[in-house]
């Protein structure tokens, strides 16, 4: 069976972009493939530098996935950090990764770009740990001999900069030593609209988290931003985020008689929200029930994801094991 593998940097609360776009798939994927799955938390420290806020974000990482519907029984669910073997490989993959690949890397040359914007050094602010995130990311993905990574288009490169490290530490000792992953592209995922009607992101400040409770979910529904047709005038189902959100939550008979109401006139757009709302926290209800439970048991928590980590280093420390003894650290 094919190996699929994924992370998520504990960076903030799940949202609802998070959900539809990350971790409903995740658990589809881990039906058909072998899953393993971790929560990237030496990533998450180019960002998250509060030791209470990233311990907090690491829990409300692993019991949202928890109670969205990953089993710790039939997948690997384990923490980055409390794997060493990743930090090996990474020292050992810096050595086949050229300065020039790294310097291509988005997400780096985005940063200096900005730099440049404001009249400041390109570097001003960078730290190594933004600069070699695709060394790290790299070994995150070869030491566990993945096949398929789960990416979205625009994070492509990242699959590719494992693929050439790879195929380099490959090429110089004559074997294959480390499989060469593919990229997944989801691009059937859905783009979750936010508040303002902008893709739902962090960094837009218009996310709707996932675990909410009623009455702030409710209220967050009613902000929505909406334009000025009044209750009589029909409305185009299409060109509402308020109906692109319902889809993803309501049956299709649901989405069909609500689309028609629409067309038809005679209801506001906070009747529609509330439409939104019934079935949203129907859905949801549920899943915060079981986060909070988890939430509440910390030591649970942490259990889990131990169980998780002693699979996943039992795999870790066969392909350092195997790749010290060919590069010629293992005496």
């Amino acid at each position: 069976m094919k190996i699929v593998l994924t992370g998520v940097k504990p960076t903030g609360i799940l949202h609802i972009g998070n959900y539809f776009g990350a971790i409903k798939p995740a658990l589809l994927l881990a039906e058909e493939y072998e899953a393993r799955y971790f929560i990237a938390d030496y990533h998450a420290l180019n960002v998250v530098k509060n030791a209470s806020e990233l311990r907090g974000a690491i829990r409300g990482i692993a019991a949202g996935w928890l109670a969205a519907g990953l089993d710790p029984e039939k997948v690997i669910f384990y923490r980055q950090s409390s794997v060493p073997e990743t930090f090996e490989l990474a020292t050992i993959l810096a050595a086949f990764a050229s300065k020039g690949l790294l310097n291509r890397a988005h997400a780096y040359k985005a940063a200096v770009q900005r730099n440049i914007e404001r009249g400041d050094d390109g570097d001003a602010g960078i730290n190594m740990g933004l600069f070699t995130y695709p060394v790290l990311m790299a070994a995150d993905i070869l030491l566990f001999g993945a096949d398929l990574v789960p990416v979205g288009r625009d994070q492509v490169q990242h699959i590719e900069m494992a693929q050439d490290m790879a195929k380099s530490l490959n090429f110089n000792y004559k074997k294959d030593l480390l499989k060469i992953p593919e990229a997944l592209v989801r691009d059937e995922v859905a783009v979750v609209p936010g508040l303002d009607g902008r893709k739902m992101s962090k960094s837009y400040g218009n996310t709707i988290p996932m675990f909410s409770s009623s009455a702030a979910l409710r209220k967050l529904i009613m902000r929505i931003v909406t334009n000025s047709q009044g209750v009589d005038e029909p409305k185009n189902p299409d060109d509402s985020q308020i109906f692109t959100l319902y889809k993803l939550f309501a049956a299709e008979p649901e989405r069909e008689a609500l689309a028609a109401r629409y067309r038809a006139g005679g209801m506001g757009w906070g009747e529609a929200k509330e439409e939104l709302f019934r079935v949203m926290d129907a859905e949801l209800a549920p899943l915060r029930e079981r986060y909070d439970a988890f939430m509440s048991e910390p030591e649970r928590l942490d259990a889990i994801l131990r169980a998780g980590a002693e699979k996943a280093r039992h795999i870790a420390s066969r392909t350092v094991e195997h790749l010290r003894s060919a590069i010629g650290i293992a005496l």
